[in-house]
């Protein structure tokens, strides 16, 4: 179980959604991000398919950064579970964990990687 799941299992603010239920819209202003508990996210912009992610992954971590809007929509790709995290529990959980914060950012550099090799 990876240590984001850890963190966040058993908590109360759990999201769930069906499949093709959108998460977030391109365009609209983020203050959270959120880690999958269970099932899977498509990442997607208007003229674009850019990723599927899963259980233990996190999507919309920007929000975390920077106050634009999203980049890009999440739309469940199946049943799912999510939990959001704004920036206060967000410094919470590295207070707690502080590997935390370098996996969030080890994700935000792989997919800046992708991006730019596609």
């Amino acid at each position: 179980m990876s240590t984001t799941i850890k963190l966040f299992r058993n908590d109360e603010n759990a999201e769930f959604y069906q499949a093709d239920d959108v998460i977030f819209k391109e365009g609209d202003q983020g203050d959270c991000m959120y880690v999958i508990l269970e099932g899977e996210v498509r990442i997607e912009t208007t003229d674009r398919f850019i990723d599927t992610i899963s259980e233990g992954e996190i999507f919309g971590e920007m929000a975390l950064v920077d106050d634009s809007p999203r980049s890009a929509s999440a739309v469940a790709a199946s049943q799912c579970k999510v939990v959001p995290i704004d920036k206060s529990r967000f410094t919470r959980a590295t207070q707690i964990n502080p590997y935390f914060a370098l996996q969030v950012m080890g994700i935000m550099a792989q997919r800046l990687r992708n991006l730019m090799e596609a």
